[in-house]
């Protein structure tokens, strides 16, 4: 492939250098550099591509991007562009063929839910035949290949390396969540999404290593609606409008309310021994009754957008409820069956916000005693451990203070921190570090009609100690504890 049609669809201006060049590999990191590629000079927040120019000469790349006027060595092609992340994702997508082409592309975006929609969608779709690949917050699957997750939305070039092996191995349809930072990173440019998904928006990701503010926020997630065919909007939430503002693409509309075009209705909470869910009537795009093994309102809105969506792929509606009703994320209200008398469930609520938004649904079902059991990540923010402490002592009749992952802090200075939120309630915490002696007790000391969550871990196998990464996976610690107290 040469550098002329690398770049056909790239809008740049020729610095030096020839255009007709045949290019061996695209690459943006200085490290992979090899003879022949295309070096796009990236500037990140401590590191500067446009400084190994002269490395990437030396190392005989063909040609560099950039996005500032430079110096080029002798017989290096130098093209110009206004944003070289831009460059990067509409290079990649040229370097492997435009793949997404070839795929049914769903992108969803938001603050919460987009894990569980994506698998939801994923599930439904594949129970029609089709194959479908998955790139998100856990895991990349490409048919039988699962990769885990470094970034919700992968770098451009990875987004579209994916999307060529999902072709190449036989995918139709590809359903991804779509981060702010994705966004404002143009992870995702270089195609258009056939179908585009907000779910909700609250503040989150506000910081000098994400966004600068929440207005910042809110127009990175609007970017995808300028970027799809279709646009399906959970026009409940406060920021619909503001999202949709300067769209250009087709939009669709879900929720309760009445202006909803596929909207929920007769909501009902379903509380069984060791179960809870949640059952509605969805009319408008379509109709049908719909249960949901997973409790609590957000349930309705995740399985109302993949409704939404999976019409479009005219999925009967047997098929959709079938699914529905079975749907299960790892780690997002994961429910663990230890016993007949109370319910157990592992979630990824990690910060204040997750945490408050779990225990209220929880507090919905009137359980018994609502055991809230966690602990906070170490090399973060002090501020997550009095607000979450605050949270669970507010809203949980027990809390379990317990560690996560300390990383490089003691695990004791950590509960310490989330006993100082604690303190500002009047609710009742005892703390255990070993976690897995933490969810003995929970466990050993459930009561009837009692609800606990196990917090903060979800999907993780992990637990990470002075930068080492030790395997803990709380379904195999259940399942251990369960074994011990059989045998005494």
């Amino acid at each position: 492939m040469t550098i002329e049609t690398m770049t056909e669809r790239l809008d740049g201006k020729l610095l030096a250098g020839s255009m007709d060049k045949e290019i061996t590999e695209l690459v943006y990191d200085s490290r992979k550099l090899v003879p022949g590629c295309i070096f796009v000079c990236i500037k990140g927040a401590a590191f500067d591509g446009h400084d190994c120019i002269n490395e990437a000469a030396k190392k005989q790349a063909a040609a560099v991007v950039v996005e500032r006027e430079v110096e080029v060595p002798s017989g290096m092609t130098a093209v110009l562009v206004e944003n070289t992340r831009h460059a990067l994702a509409v290079l990649s997508a040229a370097w492997f063929s435009y793949p997404a082409q070839q795929l049914k592309t769903i992108g969803i975006t938001g603050t919460k839910g987009k894990t569980t929609t994506t698998y939801m969608i994923k599930s439904i779709l594949e129970s029609t035949g089709l194959k479908v690949g998955l790139i998100g917050t856990i895991e990349t699957v490409i048919g039988d290949e699962h990769i885990p997750a470094a970034n919700t939305t992968p770098e451009s070039y990875l987004v579209q390396q994916y999307f060529r092996k999902m072709v190449d191995t036989g995918c139709d349809a590809c359903v991804m969540e779509v981060s702010s930072q994705g966004l404002k990173m143009h992870r995702v440019d270089g195609f258009t999404f056939d179908i585009g998904i907000f779910t909700n928006l609250e503040p989150d990701h506000i910081g000098p290593n994400e966004h600068a503010s929440f207005e910042e926020y809110l127009a990175c997630k609007s970017m995808l609606f300028r970027q799809c065919q279709t646009g399906i909007i959970n026009i409940d939430d406060t920021h619909a409008e503001a999202v949709m503002r300067g769209h250009t693409c087709e939009i669709e509309t879900f929720g309760f309310s009445e202006k909803a075009g596929l909207r929920a209705t007769h909501l009902q909470l379903v509380h069984k021994p060791g179960y809870l869910g949640v059952s509605y009537r969805a009319e408008g795009l379509v109709n049908m009754d719909i249960e949901v093994d997973v409790p609590g309102r957000f349930s309705v809105y995740n399985s109302l957008t993949a409704a939404a969506v999976c019409r479009h792929f005219h999925v009967p509606k047997g098929n959709m409820k079938q699914v529905l009703k079975q749907a299960k994320v790892k780690g997002r209200i994961e429910m663990v069956k230890v016993s007949d008398d109370f319910t157990l469930m592992i979630d990824y609520a990690h910060n204040a916000m997750s945490l408050k938004s779990l225990l209220t649904t929880l507090r919905e079902y009137e359980p018994g005693r609502l055991v809230c059991l966690f602990g906070c990540g170490g090399n973060r923010s002090r501020l997550r451990r009095y607000e979450m402490g605050e949270a669970s002592g507010r809203l949980a009749d027990l809390t379990i203070i317990t560690s996560d992952n300390p990383r490089d802090e003691e695990p004791q200075a950590i509960i310490d921190d989330i006993k100082a939120g604690m303190s500002k309630t009047d609710g009742e915490y005892i703390e255990i570090i070993d976690r897995k002696e933490a969810i003995r007790y929970a466990i050993t000391h459930g009561r009837p009609g009692d609800v606990i969550v196990l917090a903060g871990k979800g999907h993780e196998d992990y637990q990470e100690i002075r930068g080492v990464k030790y395997p803990m996976d709380e379904r195999d610690l259940i399942a251990d504890i369960l074994k011990e107290e059989a045998a005494g």
